[in-house]
């Protein structure tokens, strides 16, 4: 075997902590120095003989745990590209991005193997199981530009369908690096990790930021708020990042505890040093119900799939609800008018952000690209105001983007699969202020010759066509949408419909 190639940082940084623990999962317990065998006999598989992947696209569905780390890493190594698939997402949305992204190798968990087997057949595409790649003979790996794009991590858009956002080595290092200086990680960190691994919530800001840094991933592969609160009882951890969401349902479980027990996850929250929100609008009952139970004032960020983060409140100093904080480390921001010229202190205006963290490109969308950037600056979409040198987000510039429980999704692409419904003639989906999910999706029909339509039928008959954040969670049948003279569906009168 020849001499070892130069690494790409983050496995170089992984070398020096080889002998600490880096993922603890159901699979087991696992060190830094296992990591890298591992992913080194993944690269080695899907490598094939073959000396550089050069940029081929890696699909690959795990369920949170080892086999996922070892894979993305693997994906890395060999030179490919890694594009994560979501473990809840049904199978037309799975071959989707398979086609969209042009994978050239389907990797799939024993879990999900049936599921991908057939779609990998149906494209053309080499198709390995996990167990397979995680057997791989280690071979010479190829040494690997770090300017070369490094993942696809897929995105709703006004476009309606999906769009993949590519980012490269060197925007993923910025990602990261700016969030272990601002939030203070440690090789003596470790944090739970709860949120899914097709978002950057859950891939960049505490995955990649934990290996990085030479600290404990513990990982759980579903969120059941009992377990969680129990690793929380048990004071291991030193960080905690959730959506609103899982926030909501951990305060639930809290709140049904004896007095006892919520006495054990109290003091399991006092011993961590920081707790995040963030993907969704914090609710302000929510961070002062959390604080009650915890003593911690949730540090709330913003950002993106395409950006990662951009704006903080300070892991030291004051954090006031409804405020996102100031630029992190590295990132630019501004607010425009339409116009896009610079507005005056404490006025709306849209966020556009530059810096090393922003992604690349929409893959093979050179248009959606070029319109996401105005003079190197990429356009955000949402709106915000600074007052007292915070930015404090005001809500979306696009009807047609609904965040709902730490995702953004598109209302078109629902629009879409739903006047596929036989007794839908017409319908809008729309976001609405929702308390648990940040927005609800909620979605109002034109139904066909009369058919009666229950919200309960429509879910069980979208689940096979929309991953389940993406369900209507409200339903309104109306004789005619409300439209202008031009005949466009007014989206602002369709959300009066549910409040």
């Amino acid at each position: 075997m020849s001499a070892r190639n130069p690494d790409l940082p983050i496995v170089a940084r992984a070398r020096e902590h080889a002998a600490r623990t880096a993922v603890v999962a159901p699979e087991g317990t696992f060190t830094y120095a296992e990591l890298l065998d591992a992913s080194a006999r993944v690269a080695a598989a899907l490598l094939a003989g073959g000396d550089d992947l050069r940029e081929a696209r890696v699909a690959f569905l795990a369920p949170p745990g080892w086999d996922y780390v070892a894979v993305q890493w693997g994906v890395w190594r060999a030179g490919g590209i890694a594009v994560p698939l979501a473990v809840s997402h049904p199978p037309a949305e799975l071959e989707y991005v398979v086609q969209d992204a042009d994978a050239e190798i389907v990797v799939a968990h024993p879990q999900f193997a049936d599921v991908l087997a057939p779609i990998a057949e149906r494209n053309g595409r080499r198709f390995l199981r996990t167990e397979d790649a995680l057997a791989g003979e280690p071979v010479a790996l190829p040494s690997i530009d770090e300017a070369r794009r490094a993942m696809i991590v897929y995105t709703s858009g006004t476009t309606g369908k999906p769009k993949g956002a590519v980012t490269t080595h060197p925007s993923l290092r910025a990602q990261v690096a700016a969030l272990v200086e601002a939030w203070g990680w440690t090789a003596d960190d470790r944090i739970l990790l709860v949120l899914p691994l097709h978002h950057v919530h859950g891939i960049v800001n505490v995955l990649a930021c934990a290996l990085w840094s030479g600290a404990v991933c513990e990982i759980v592969p579903r969120f059941d708020a009992g377990e969680v609160w129990e690793v929380i009882e048990s004071g291991r951890l030193t960080l905690f990042m959730a959506v609103p969401t899982v926030y909501g349902r951990l305060i639930g479980a809290y709140d049904a505890a004896d007095e006892e027990r919520r006495e054990r996850m109290s003091a399991g929250c006092r011993r961590m040093r920081l707790m995040v929100s963030g993907s969704a609008a914090l609710p302000v009952q929510t961070l002062e119900r959390w604080r009650q139970i915890s003593g911690h004032v949730l540090l709330e960020r913003y950002g993106m799939t395409e950006i990662g983060m951009a704006l903080s409140n300070p892991l030291h100093g004051a954090r006031r609800p409804g405020f996102v904080g100031v630029p992190l480390p590295g990132v630019r921001a501004r607010l425009v008018d339409e116009d896009g010229a610079e507005v005056e202190p404490g006025t709306p205006g849209e966020i556009e952000i530059a810096g090393p963290a922003v992604f690349l490109e929409y893959w093979r969308r050179p248009e959606a690209t070029a319109g996401a950037f105005r003079d190197g600056w990429f356009r955000t979409g949402d709106v915000a105001v600074v007052e007292d040198g915070s930015y404090r987000i005001l809500g979306r510039r696009s009807v047609d983007i609904i965040k709902t429980g730490g995702y953004k999704v598109s209302a078109l692409e629902i629009e879409e699969v739903l006047r596929t419904h036989p007794g839908i003639l017409e319908c809008a989906v729309v976001g609405v202020e929702d308390v648990d999910w940040g927005e609800r999706v909620c979605a109002a029909v034109e139904a066909r010759d009369g058919a009666a339509l229950s919200l309960p039928e429509l879910q069980a008959w979208a689940r096979d066509h929309l991953a389940p954040y993406k369900l209507p969670r409200d339903l309104r049948t109306v004789d005619s949408l409300p439209r202008n003279a031009m005949g466009k569906v007014l989206k602002p009168e369709v959300a009066k419909l549910f409040l």
